[in-house]
């Protein structure tokens, strides 16, 4: 009976290097469709700040051009962390 066990547990041991090839697969798999998502949500970020910029700028409040780099701002930041994050681990 403990050798089959023992058996058993060598059949589905698999190497370690397998494993991480096979998950660093998966994930790079996954990885177009993340830096996609993060540039449509950029997109949608920045539709959301030109709106907002655009009722504060109706509205005659002074601070729209603060509101307006606040916004701009960070859907560039999306842009090139995605773009960066791309650059790096895509080669």
């Amino acid at each position: 009976m403990a050798v089959l066990c023992l058996y058993g547990t060598v059949v589905f041991a698999q190497d370690g290097n397998t494993g991480i090839n096979q998950a660093n697969t998966t994930i790079r798999g996954y990885f177009d469709a993340g830096v996609n998502l993060m540039y449509a949500i950029g997109a949608v970020l920045g539709l959301v700040g030109a709106v907002k910029v655009y009722q504060k700028w109706n509205a005659g409040d002074h601070d729209t051009s603060k509101v307006a780099a606040s916004w701009f701002g960070s859907c560039i930041f999306l842009v090139v962390v995605a773009t960066v994050l791309k650059s790096f681990f895509l080669n």
